[in-house]
């Protein structure tokens, strides 16, 4: 780096979005660039949490409060933080800075505002907005982020009383999946829900959404620039709707070629960061990326994979799930999540180590329930217990053994066997059924396919004969049906 461009804690520069930031507090990202910090701000509605369930936030860093303190930031920059509905206060706090960090940024405070209902121009009203406006300039933030959706009013009036940029949860995850795009279809994909997004939000966006000039020889049927803008979005959301229809297409003849040879497919679903991609590589040898930001998977992958009954199956990685998802989201995703739908078994791995897995669990149901699948087979597979104390670890595998879920470590591969083996019970596509064959030694071909695709149980030899008695996927016993011994 050169020395004009070396950190100083004494200096003080102006970003391109006209904030300031003092770079001597600023962590940096992977190629040296300063981290945007930004102010997080929640909203307690009465009845969504306990308020017994709260603790105090100072510059990012969590301390028990006292019952009875109040939810408000004081003189020396504390702030008391509630829970969300389903989350205690650590737990909703802990996921956001997740997302605030899979964005690339820091979070420089939090401020929760504890209301009876939400302000309809402001979220959380205009009092707290002053407190933010003045912790967003003590903390020189770069944004402003609220862990809920703002209607487009309240984004306006945000932004002109804020001193920063303003993003609600949506954006952000918005962002956060635009930065993991790899592919066209995802690009594609994330395009549309943010065009989609952005269209009604419009409305008095700085000067550029001005009134076309009037005068003489400019009277007449004209647009806004607000209209013009607006047009030209949904003609990109309309083209857009067109690609990914294409993709559609090209998505179904790919399963329809898969569907004529008997390989049923099983996906694997969950929160995000519960291990999806981890456990898929553990299971199929393959190399995606696997990451603790939240959403590092946006594309399907699919590998083949042996069962211990010898079957092959597809094994299909998904995008991560989250509470609140946005609605966009599930829509601009669908062709990604038709491999969902098409799967016969649905594997949902959840972390095991997490505090609110119930609620996890719950968020993905919901999901699921919108995709229409909640019907499909599904298997519970509790991962990351290499996490848990190992007295937590046995009591976990006991109560698995009665409740029929799956405790399984992907990292290490504990576990690994009995999820095969679990998946293997619930397929009925292409059941496994046991036969015996006498085949003559000369027909190496029939030999070879009970070796590579069976399970052989016993096996003899009568003169030139080989008899065998097999297990294996009914489509290969059928293709052997002139081998097949019948009993009497």
């Amino acid at each position: 780096m050169p020395p004009e461009e070396q950190p100083d804690a004494g200096r003080k520069s102006s970003r391109a979005t006209g904030s300031k930031a003092s770079e001597g507090t600023g962590g940096t990202g992977r190629w040296g660039q300063r981290l945007e910090r930004a102010v997080l701000v929640g909203l307690e509605t009465s009845g969504s949490g306990s308020s017994g369930n709260r603790a105090t936030a100072r510059r990012g860093e969590l301390h028990p409060a006292a019952d009875g303190d109040p939810l408000e930031a004081n003189s020396t920059g504390n702030t008391t933080i509630s829970a969300g509905p389903g989350l205690d206060a650590d737990e909703s706090l802990a996921e956001f800075r997740e997302l605030v960090a899979s964005a690339g940024g820091e979070v420089a405070a939090e401020i929760m505002q504890r209301r009876s209902k939400p302000d309809p121009a402001t979220l959380v009203g205009s009092g707290k907005v002053e407190e933010i406006a003045g912790v967003a300039a003590s903390t020189e933030a770069d944004l402003v982020l609220f862990d809920h959706d703002l209607t487009p009013t309240q984004l306006r009036n945000l932004e002109k009383a804020l001193p920063c940029r303003v993003l609600d949860r949506t954006q952000l995850i918005l962002d956060i999946f635009a930065r993991h795009a790899r592919t066209r279809e995802g690009q594609l994909q994330v395009e549309r829900a943010q065009l989609e997004y952005m269209l009604p939000r419009l409305t008095g966006r700085g000067k550029s959404m001005s009134q076309l000039g009037g005068g003489i020889g400019t009277r007449g049927p004209g647009e806004t620039q607000l209209e013009t803008d607006r047009r030209k979005i949904q003609r990109r959301i309309d083209q857009l709707k067109l690609d990914l229809e294409a993709v559609r297409r090209v998505r179904k003849q790919q399963r329809q070629r898969r569907e004529a040879t008997p390989v049923p497919t099983v996906a694997l679903v969950g929160y995000t960061n519960a291990g999806k991609s981890t456990l898929f590589n553990s299971l199929t040898g393959a190399q995606v990326l696997s990451s603790s930001h939240m959403f590092a998977t946006l594309d399907p992958k699919l590998r083949a994979i042996e069962l211990p009954s010898r079957r092959k199956i597809l094994l299909s990685d998904t995008v991560g799930f989250i509470r609140n998802l946005p609605h966009t989201l599930v829509t601009s995703f669908r062709a990604t999540l038709e491999e969902v739908a098409q799967a016969e078994v649905l594997v949902h791995v959840r972390d095991a180590a997490a505090g609110y897995a119930e609620e996890q669990k719950s968020q993905v149901e919901k999901v699921l329930g919108e995709l229409e699948v909640l019907s499909k087979p599904r298997i519970e597979v509790l991962n990351k217990i290499d996490l848990l104390q190992p007295e937590e670890r046995q009591a976990l595998r006991e109560r698995s053994k009665v409740g029929g879920d799956t405790a399984v470590s992907a990292l290490t591969g504990e576990g690994l066997e009995e999820l095969l083996k679990a998946i293997d019970d619930a397929l009925f596509t292409d059941p496994v059924i046991e036969a015996d064959f006498s085949i003559p030694q000369q027909e190496g071909a029939a030999l070879a396919a009970i070796e590579a695709g069976m399970v052989i149980h016993t096996r003899a030899y009568e003169g030139n004969v080989v008899l065998l008695r097999a297990s294996g996927p009914a489509s290969l016993v059928g293709r052997l049906r002139k081998f097949r011994v019948r009993e009497a």
